[in-house]
């Protein structure tokens, strides 16, 4: 029992120091892992949501004092997203998630590659620009829009926080700077677990000690995860994010 608990914290560190630097919560990454140890399918699905809350938090607080969150793209996706959540999450109940996780792993992929061939950021680019309400082109908040509520209905059907497809969708569809990509994707993503956290509370999925052992392996980490992405180079960066998603939708379709 202790090697099994020691195993879930070390899941823990690995989800958090990898949260906070690619700016997810970590539950996408933790129930394969959880799975891996034996915990069982339900639980492994859902006791990683409320575990990414607090060390999601700490590392989006991080983003924040470095001025790379952008409160307009975090407001829309919170304000049509949370329903979205909600709605999937209450779907898992009827639906299968087979399909879904194909698409999933296929967009992963997707973004993946495209970070590794089509790169944006740049060695030189020391500053990030601001880009106003006003200099947005009009289809961008209809973009914005269907990007929540598209990731919402994952988040609540797959028990995740959404921050493995918010954080590439900002940064290619919103063409946002990579770092002001995963800072923004930490800070929805702490908001979009809680809708799912309560809703599969509610029907029994959750075992709350394994909750707790991965929040204190995942907690510390998160927020060394973030200092290191907020201090790296953003070119560097990016490549290094794009070989991860790569890893993961290629693990997502195997898996399957």
């Amino acid at each position: 029992m202790i090697l099994h608990y020691l195993g879930v914290f070390l899941i823990g560190v690995i989800v958090g120091f990898l949260g906070g630097l690619f700016g997810k919560g970590g539950s996408a990454i933790a129930t394969p892992m959880l799975s891996l140890i034996g915990v069982p399918g339900f639980i492994a699905v859902a006791a990683p949501l409320p575990a990414t809350v607090p060390g999601t938090l700490i590392a989006s607080v991080e983003y924040w004092k470095s001025h790379l969150l952008d409160w307009e793209v975090v407001k829309w996706s919170i304000a049509f997203g949370v329903p979205a959540t909600i709605l999937g999450s209450y779907l898992t109940q009827f639906t299968g998630s087979a399909p879904l996780l194909i698409v999933t792993g296929i967009m992963v992929l997707g973004f993946g590659i495209s970070f590794l061939v089509f790169p944006k950021e740049r060695e030189n680019k020391t500053v990030i620009m601001e880009i106003v309400s006003t200099d947005r082109p009009s289809y961008w908040h209809l973009r914005l829009l269907l990007i929540a509520i598209f990731i919402g209905l994952i988040s609540g059907l797959l028990a995740n926080s959404g921050g493995f497809l918010l954080a590439p969708s900002y940064a290619r569809i919103l063409h946002q700077p990579i770092k002001k990509a995963f800072a923004c994707s930490l800070a929805v993503s702490v908001i979009l677990a809680l809708p799912g956290t309560i809703v599969h509370a509610y029907l029994g999925h959750i075992d709350w000690m394994i909750t707790l052992v991965l929040s204190l392996g995942s907690v510390p980490f998160s927020l060394l995860g973030a200092k290191v992405a907020i201090r790296s180079s953003a070119s560097i960066l990016e490549r290094i994010y794009g070989l991860a998603l790569t890893f993961l939708g290629i693990f997502f379709l195997f898996k399957l």
